[in-house]
């Protein structure tokens, strides 16, 4: 068995709510991310959390302002499914150089076996990378933050920004 590769640093990462009806107070999905990234050498400065509303342009500037920061990595909960108003996928996916597409793959299986059947297939979960960053897009409900945080994100994440940072 191989040794994976892990980051010899803290993982600046920011987290975007997308909702038309969240607050910070009431942002259940946002806090649940921050709290599973407590768990391994990942930081969450207090004004790289934010709230944003179901409008692409708003998401991809979020998303973008976030970035220009240096962060690692830009987390975002909600707006992923088939709805009208579900335009995260779109906003975010334009800015990648690269799908991960196993992200999503994965994230669909194991909410179909382990959560919520054949609706997993609403879900368009995703991954990319731009640049040397992350960007990862989960579903806004809480139990899907749980999901990929603990089987995907969590177990992961330091691996993807050793792989995202290495010279050759």
């Amino acid at each position: 068995m191989s040794i994976v590769e892990r980051i010899e640093r803290d993982i600046n990462v920011g987290v975007i709510t997308v909702s038309d009806t969240r607050t910070k107070e009431t942002d259940k999905g946002g806090k649940l991310v921050i709290e599973k990234l407590n768990e391994i050498n990942a930081v969450v400065e207090h004004d790289n959390h934010l709230i944003v509303t179901d409008d692409k342009e708003k998401i991809r500037e979020a998303v973008v302002g976030l970035l220009e920061k240096g962060l690692d990595v830009v987390i975002t909960t909600g707006g992923t499914g088939i709805a009208k108003r579900d335009v995260t996928i779109e906003a975010v996916s334009e800015l990648f150089d690269k799908e991960v597409e196993g992200f999503g793959e994965l994230f669909r299986m194991l909410s179909y076996t382990e959560d919520i059947g054949s609706r997993s297939l609403l879900s368009r979960a995703a991954m990319g990378t731009h640049d040397n960053q992350l960007i990862v897009s989960l579903p806004g409900s809480t139990g899907a933050v749980k999901l990929g945080m603990d089987k995907l994100i969590v177990p992961e994440l330091n691996h993807l920004v050793f792989e995202l940072n290495k010279e050759n």
